[in-house]
């Protein structure tokens, strides 16, 4: 695919998206956000791809909303902004019934850390920060951190990155439950490889259904659960990958799913 603005790689079942505006800290304006947009469509279509990888090219994952691409612009609505461009992309991240493992190299920042915030599992470097940049402006979080934060951190810690602006270092993100793993920055990727080795080889289809209930559960209570348990169960086990399991389990061999 032809993007002027992001990278979009696809090799031994791992989709890499690129935020590549390195000399502005991967900021957004409209021409990305519109291709990560179709990157999302891309990997759902794509039979082949198993397991997502979202980072940025240099020294940051993502700076958030580009100010200076907008600064000369009178009367931009920033609900319409959100509605065709951010919430598009968030949607796409949380429906993708595959993993997706964001890759944090460095500050992920406003819209930025909501992208990051969006992924399944996250990886980010020593030198990683996460910041709710938007009060520094005059602004609310958008793009979703406003749904994550709470479920992630509890309310208390939530109001106090969104209201005060507060960076997170990567350390710190881990103690709280923000992120998955710290790594040092030339075990990045290795770590990194650790989660796509593994998500490439398991069975997709039920870790697609898994991130569906997981995101359900939030909004649910247990009867609901319990009934939503019981359809994706039934999904499940109609699966080619849960006859390989079962066959793999009873020949004490080392399954060979397809994710399907």
């Amino acid at each position: 695919m032809d993007f002027k603005f992001i990278t979009y790689e696809v090799a031994n079942g791992v989709a890499t998206i690129t935020l590549n505006r390195p000399e502005v800290y991967n900021a957004l304006n409209d021409a990305i956000t519109y291709e990560l947009q179709d990157a999302w469509k891309a990997v759902a279509k794509d039979e082949q791809v198993r397991v997502v990888v979202l980072t940025g090219a240099g020294k940051a994952f993502c700076s958030g909303q580009d100010l200076k691409a907008v600064s000369g612009q009178e009367k931009r609505s920033f609900m319409e902004s959100l509605q065709k461009r951010y919430n598009p992309i968030i949607r796409a991240m949380r429906n993708l019934p595959k993993p997706i493992v964001g890759k944090i190299n460095g500050v992920a920042a406003g819209a930025g850390c909501s992208f990051a915030l969006a992924c399944d599992i996250i990886v980010a470097s020593e030198e990683a920060t996460l910041i709710e940049v938007f009060i520094n402006i005059g602004l609310v979080p958008d793009s979703g951190s406003a749904y994550f934060l709470p479920r992630l951190v509890g309310m208390a810690k939530a109001f106090e990155m969104c209201s005060m602006g507060s960076r997170i270092k990567a350390a710190e993100a881990l103690q709280l439950g923000l992120i998955n793993k710290v790594a040092s920055a030339d075990q990045l990727d290795a770590t990194v490889k650790e989660y796509t080795d593994y998500f490439s080889q398991a069975p997709t289809q039920s870790i697609g259904l898994i991130k569906k209930m997981l995101t359900k559960s939030s909004t649910s209570n247990l009867d609901e659960m319990l009934e939503y348990e019981t359809y994706c169960q039934e999904i499940a086990g109609t699966s080619q990958d849960y006859k390989e399991g079962v066959a793999a389990f009873l020949e004490k061999r080392k399954p060979a799913f397809t994710g399907k």
